[in-house]
């Protein structure tokens, strides 16, 4: 054999291993190609997975141990609370339960803002309807707008959200009313909202405005001031329930005669005890 041969002959001898530990190098690339792909899926499957885990907490669980939680314990405040605060008004507000808070109120605010209270749920459509069209007809005069809210809605809003329109804040007002008309009581609802309304001044709920206006507590009012404290809830700032201008006047005592209606038709079963409806 030459030298020449020789050289030849020990590439001939060698290729063979080099080509097989090549293709042995290929198989295991391929092999962790394969495995960082299924990591890498793995990871984009774990942030999937967490993010739903994280929209479910703040979507549904949150939201409902919230209202489940309120279903227990009274609300301490409200976001229009603190933003009056922020304003400088002082806060007047005092909860108590339903029992001591007199049926004509409850009868007044079904008559004035709500007199399907006891048989939507949640929502009345027909109220919404009548709004829409009022206010299409409000804005071609360029005249105050008209809402359609029920008890349930405001009560959402006021209890768990900002009082800025938005349709942001009209869907979340649409998902919590939904939440509590399915977990809480008619009477609780009802109890909820009379302890939160705005009755201007920094005043919340009825029991601080029976007290601040009439010098009495909630149980002990009369139908007519009843019927006063309901005719100014849509603009409380600017409406007077013991100083009343004409218009008040003339509202309270349309108010006073649904009042009537309310009890004889048993519009406010839902939420009056058996025993209290004589009152």
């Amino acid at each position: 054999m030459s030298e020449r041969e020789h050289p030849l002959r020990l590439i001939e001898d060698i290729a063979p291993n080099l080509q097989k530990r090549l293709r042995h190098g290929r198989r295991i690339q391929r092999t962790l190609d394969l495995d960082l792909y299924r990591i890498r899926r793995g990871k984009r499957f774990g942030l999937v997975l967490s993010a739903i885990a994280v929209a479910f907490a703040a979507l549904i669980a949150a939201p409902v141990l919230w209202v489940l939680s309120y279903s227990l314990i009274d609300a301490p405040g409200t976001v229009l609370m603190m933003d009056r605060a922020a304003a400088g008004e002082v806060i007047q507000h005092q909860a108590v339960p339903i029992e001591e808070m007199s049926p004509h109120l409850i009868r007044a605010v079904i008559a004035a803002e709500d007199s399907q209270f006891c048989s939507h749920q949640g929502f009345d459509m027909e109220a919404i309807r009548t709004a829409m069209e009022a206010n299409a007809r409000a804005r071609d005069r360029g005249s105050a707008l008209r809402g359609g809210s029920t008890i349930s809605q405001q009560t959402a809003k006021n209890i768990f959200l900002w009082p800025a329109r938005s349709w942001i804040r009209k869907g979340f007002e649409t998902y919590y009313t939904a939440l509590i008309e399915r977990l809480w009581s008619k009477r609780r609802i009802m109890e909820q909202y009379l302890n939160a309304i705005e009755f201007g001044d920094g005043i919340f709920g009825v029991e601080a405005a029976a007290q601040a206006r009439f010098g009495r507590s909630a149980k002990d009012v009369t139908p007519l001031q009843a019927a006063r404290l309901a005719a100014i809830l849509p603009s409380p700032n600017r409406w007077s329930a013991h100083n009343p201008g004409p218009y008040v006047r003339r509202r309270a005592a349309t108010i006073l005669q649904r009042a009537r209606v309310v009890r004889r038709d048993g519009l406010s079963d839902c939420v009056e005890e058996t025993g209290r409806r004589g009152s």
